[in-house]
């Protein structure tokens, strides 16, 4: 499936969930919050959530700073 993470056109499996993605963007993934198609999907979710074709997910982490 074609879908669009962080702005960046990619290819996942079909079926793949929203946590599959984060896991292969952050190896942590503690600090982080996902959007899909500009709706936050809640870190419970994460699990069940199925991303689509054409589906916009921004995987957003953060950052300390002073």
């Amino acid at each position: 499936m074609d879908v669009i993470i962080n702005g960046e056109r990619r290819i996942v499996a079909p079926r793949t969930t929203v946590e599959e993605v984060v896991r292969s963007l952050a190896q942590e993934p503690g600090g982080v919050a996902v959007a899909l198609n500009d709706e936050v999907v809640p870190k419970a979710g994460w699990g069940t959530t199925e991303v689509g074709e054409h589906d916009r997910i921004d995987v957003l982490t953060a950052v300390q700073g002073g």
